[in-house]
């Protein structure tokens, strides 16, 4: 993809009656590779590309997009916008950025490219043989998995945008199946990394182990409620399926209780969620969003007080205020919507093990399940399948399972008593989540 082409284009849409027009354009490179047993279970190279193209005629808005990136191609892009235009609707106008806000550029050198694909097969490999090797009570492997993707996107209008950025990222997993007389259990770890020099195999491999082997005789516990710690990928789960009610599109269509709501106390005095896309912890990010709009570190709660939705051009003209820059695009075929860049809540000073001490009696929840069924994004609500560990006099004393865990999200954040210094970001997707460990008082567990 040149520039070139993308010019040609915008002057095609311009010529067709467009009177402001943008390219989207996002190309992409993966590997990723399964080992089971000592040999390549899947194995697989993929490139992809496409571009799309919106734009303003006749006072609405149309969009198309393809995977042909031809020249012969682009009549039939500029027709299709034309055609999906005169479909639209909706009264609401979506301005395109003009492109005169200065953006801090982030450039990373890409060494995520540096290995072979025979030599990532080999780091599959050896992460089998390490996690293995990690303890005698490993029966096999259910898996062992090394992926890689690079990515690039252009986004340039008639309004005199012009931005470029790309990206490079990795990621390493291992799932051990552990037998320790009848009992049967499964361990799960991964990391992901920018550059190679920052994986470490053989702690993928034994923390995936020690992540089945930690659950080792877990039986229920009673019911009650009781001071919970959430460990910090579960906090941070949490804040990836109620990310949403942060969104000033959701307020607009009813689907969040923060309408109106800036400056209130919403949560804990001890909870700061930043949505910062420049955090080094974390592998999203960007120095523009998906309409081309500059970035930046913003609290969306500080201190406990409510700050500011997430918005994007349209919902931000709506409210007559900035894009706070958080337009979400994750490929040349979706639509523009709105989503965190790196959301996470803010780490404290405590261990920990400081968290337990406090809770006294209580549990350390370590895993979810069903959040597609037990979890409601709009209320709040969340009834979820859990397990963990028994906190009794401060200490972790043995694992339980077969309970529930329920609460509600907002309630939550106002009953936060502690943040630990644990701060942990989800596998990055289109954005990136993350959490310290927190004790929250009062939460329901439902065990035997």
């Amino acid at each position: 993809m040149d520039y070139q082409l993308i010019d040609t284009l915008l002057d095609l849409a311009t010529k067709a009656g467009f009177t402001q027009a943008e390219a989207y354009y996002t190309q992409g490179e993966s590997f990723n590779v399964s080992v089971l047993d000592g040999e390549i279970e899947d194995y697989r190279v993929e490139s992809q590309q496409g571009l799309s193209l919106r734009g303003l005629i006749d006072g609405k808005m149309g969009y198309a997009s393809t995977e042909a990136v031809d020249e012969e191609d682009l009549d039939e892009l500029v027709a299709a916008a034309k055609e999906n235009a005169a479909l639209i609707q909706s009264p609401d106008q979506t301005p395109l950025h003009d492109g005169k806000d200065e953006i801090e550029q982030v450039k990373k050198e890409n060494k995520i490219a540096r290995l072979s694909a025979k030599e990532k097969i080999e780091l599959a490999l050896e992460m089998e043989r390490l996690a293995k090797a990690a303890d005698p009570r490993v029966l096999r492997m259910e898996g062992c998995e090394l992926g890689t993707q690079v990515s690039r996107r252009i986004i340039q209008n008639t309004l005199g945008l012009r931005r470029e950025s790309s990206g490079a990222l990795g990621f390493a997993a291992a799932m051990p199946i552990i037998k320790n007389g009848e009992d049967m259990l499964s361990g799960m770890y991964f990391e992901a990394f920018d550059d190679f020099s920052k994986l470490d195999i053989k702690r993928v491999a034994e923390k995936a182990v020690e992540d089945g082997v930690a659950y080792i005789g877990a039986s229920s516990m009673p019911s009650g409620s009781m001071p919970v710690v959430l460990r910090n990928d579960v906090m941070a789960t949490l804040l990836r399926v109620f990310s949403g009610v942060f969104s000033a599109e959701a307020t607009d269509k009813g689907l969040s209780l923060l309408k109106g709501r800036e400056g209130e106390r919403i949560a804990a005095a001890c909870v700061t969620l930043w949505d910062d896309p420049f955090c080094e912890q974390a592998y999203s990010g960007s120095s523009f969003d998906g309409e081309g709009v500059a970035t930046h570190k913003k609290a969306v709660v500080e201190n406990g007080s409510f700050r500011t939705l997430l918005y994007n051009l349209k919902y931000a003209k709506k409210a007559g205020i900035a894009s706070t820059g958080n337009a979400s695009r994750p490929s040349y075929a979706s639509t523009v919507g709105i989503a965190p860049s790196n959301f996470y809540l803010a780490p404290g000073q405590c261990s920990r093990e400081a968290l337990f001490e406090r809770a006294k009696n209580g549990v350390m929840i370590t895993d979810l399940m069903g959040m597609h069924a037990g979890a409601n994004p709009v209320s709040g609500d969340f009834s979820l399948a859990a397990k963990g560990f028994l906190i009794q006099e401060g200490k972790i004393v043995r694992p339980v399972e077969q309970i529930t865990v329920a609460g509600n999200f907002y309630a939550l954040l106002q009953g936060v008593q502690a943040v630990a210094d644990d701060l942990w970001f989800t596998l990055p997707g289109a954005s990136s989540f993350g959490s310290a460990s927190v004790l929250v008082e009062g939460l329901s567990i439902a065990g035997k």
